[in-house]
């Protein structure tokens, strides 16, 4: 069966987006009198949102008003600064290209704040994705690994799920993918390493954008 839809994780798997957050994180701990973190350490905390990113990144036993006005922060500094050492990765637009011209559409499903990843969105892929959606649980659709983002990207672009993909680089696009029944494709050069994608489940796991360009549309 063809692929007709691959959708997107935005973090670790289509931009590499590391620094920029962990410069975020680091201003807003600066701010709020907190000790900072090494990149690694928010490579790990990634992938739940940016409510987890900075719950995690607060110590242990943080006020909850410090805890906001970090995360206000973080927003803030990082709406004005996230695509300063953001990149595509190596060979990112060549899938894209080949991915259409096998009329496979593509688009893109985060747990980044939506203000952002509209941002980066337009800046780096311009008129690549027919719909890009972010973290939107104010308007009650529950973040990743809920299946209330993809299943509302099928909707809209009236694809069965049967025939897409979802793509990404953790654990919790595992487990989005397993909740909204449809097949997943893990990628290694994000945020999690191969081995801990297997202990996690990962069966799908794939190391370059040929393999992953294969996997898409020939399952």
């Amino acid at each position: 069966m063809s692929c007709q839809l691959a959708i997107f994780d935005l973090d670790g798997t289509i931009l590499n987006t590391l620094d920029d957050l962990t410069n975020a994180v680091n201003y807003a701990m600066e701010q709020c009198g907190l000790r900072t973190l090494d990149r690694m350490t928010v490579r790990e905390y990634l992938g739940n949102g940016m409510k987890y990113l900075i719950h995690h990144s607060v110590p242990e036993g943080t006020a909850e008003d410090v805890e906001e006005k970090a995360f206000q922060l973080f927003c803030s500094y990082y709406a004005d600064h996230c695509s300063v050492n953001t990149r595509p990765y190596d060979g990112i637009f060549q899938l894209m290209d080949d991915l259409h011209e096998n009329e496979c559409r593509t688009a893109v499903v985060s747990n980044k704040g939506d203000f952002a990843v509209q941002t980066l969105i337009q800046q780096y892929f311009p008129d690549c994705f027919s719909i890009a959606v972010g973290e939107r649980e104010k308007d009650g659709i529950r973040r990743k690994p809920a299946p209330d983002t993809v299943n509302a990207v099928l909707r809209e672009l009236h694809v069965d799920r049967e025939n897409a993909v979802y793509i990404g680089d953790s654990e919790v696009d595992l487990a989005t993918a397993d909740n909204a029944h449809m097949r997943h494709i893990l990628v290694t050069w994000g945020f999690r390493d191969r081995s801990f994608l297997i202990e996690k489940g990962g069966k799908n796991i794939v190391d370059t954008m040929e393999e992953l360009e294969d996997a898409i549309l020939n399952g």
